[in-house]
């Protein structure tokens, strides 16, 4: 069996889908369904159970959850960088990690969660040192203050852990997450709205659309996940992007290529984002060869071609303009 936390959410479905493509369905999606419309995440999948995380919480607490467990994926959390309310922010995504890292070691399972790019804040060094690592929001010091434990703890792992810092996601079943959508799927719903794609112009030294960003490809974070459940005598914190930083221009002219046609349009870059706006993201991947992963990654041209497919087979009424 196979737990996996946020398993209705972006991440989490996509690779309860692959899972499902290499045989196991010996599943137990654990998630929030408040938001019903995750749940259409999950409806070309097969599962063995579901759990409310509440519920799942409350199991943990109770060292009844994990049973017969061959990993734990744990992807859920709040992942809105908007929020502001710190208590709630720690409950979930530092104190729920907490509980479930101390179950798994003490039965011995693996535990592979997601963390954030976040932690790196508006720096331009994205290696996984301390000295690197300033968030802005308190999402990102969430994700950061559980790293850090996990630090304090690594020589006296009793089964692997691996945490995740995602760079730019994007891909297939990330409908449901509105405003923090990537860019590649805002990028389509503009297309279909009204034929063109819009870009900020310039600023911080950046010509107009040209900040830049780490954008990977949802089934390459679900490919080195897997990887990672293969290779069990590897543990740490490790960035997980493509290493290499495209500019927003990049991606707009890769989605429009593969929907077929379309237009740039640059708009003001807005007054209170400037001198606070990261500009540029770049994982280094260093740590994650060295540890044997050796993966490749899409490229946005790639990418981008594989996602608008997929989104034409849902939504067959989507049409280019």
């Amino acid at each position: 069996m196979i737990i996996v936390t946020g398993g209705a959410g972006f991440i989490g479905s996509n690779l309860v889908h692959e899972l499902n493509l290499r045989g196991q369905t010996d599943i137990v999606v654990v998630d929030n369904l408040t938001r019903g419309e995750k749940a259409l995440n999950l409806a070309d999948c097969t599962i063995a159970d579901y759990l409310d995380k509440d519920d799942f919480g409350a199991r943990v607490l109770e060292g009844r959850a994990l049973g017969r467990a061959e990993a734990v994926f744990h992807l859920g959390a709040c992942s809105a960088t908007t929020e502001w309310d710190g208590r709630y922010m720690m409950r979930n995504n530092f104190d729920y990690t907490r509980a479930l890292f101390h179950a798994c070691q003490d039965l011995r399972i693996p535990f592979i969660y997601a963390s954030s790019a976040s932690v790196y804040g508006g720096g331009r060094v994205f290696a996984e040192n301390p000295a690197n690592e300033r968030p802005l929001n308190v999402y990102g010091y969430s994700k950061l203050l559980f790293d850090q434990y996990l630090r304090r703890h690594m020589r006296e792992l009793a089964a692997p852990v691996v945490g995740l810092r995602y760079f730019n996601v994007y891909g297939p079943r990330e409908q449901h997450k509105g405003s923090m959508a990537s860019v590649a799927h805002h990028f389509q719903n503009q297309l279909a709205g009204t034929g063109r794609v819009r870009l900020f112009e310039g600023c911080d030294g950046y010509a107009d659309g040209e900040q830049q960003r780490d954008f990977v490809d949802v089934q390459d974070c679900v490919n080195v996940k897997l990887w990672l459940l293969e290779h069990p005598e590897v543990s740490g914190i490790f960035n997980l992007g493509t290493g290499r930083a495209r500019s927003f221009n990049d991606m707009a002219r890769a989605v429009i290529e593969a929907w077929g046609s379309g237009e740039i349009e640059y708009i003001p870059f807005p007054d209170h984002l400037k001198g606070r706006y990261q500009s540029y993201t770049q994982a280094d991947l260093t740590a994650l060869r060295a540890a044997g992963c050796d993966l490749e990654f899409r490229d946005v041209e790639a990418g981008a071609a594989r996602y608008v497919a997929d989104t034409r087979a849902r939504q067959g009424t989507m049409q280019p303009h």
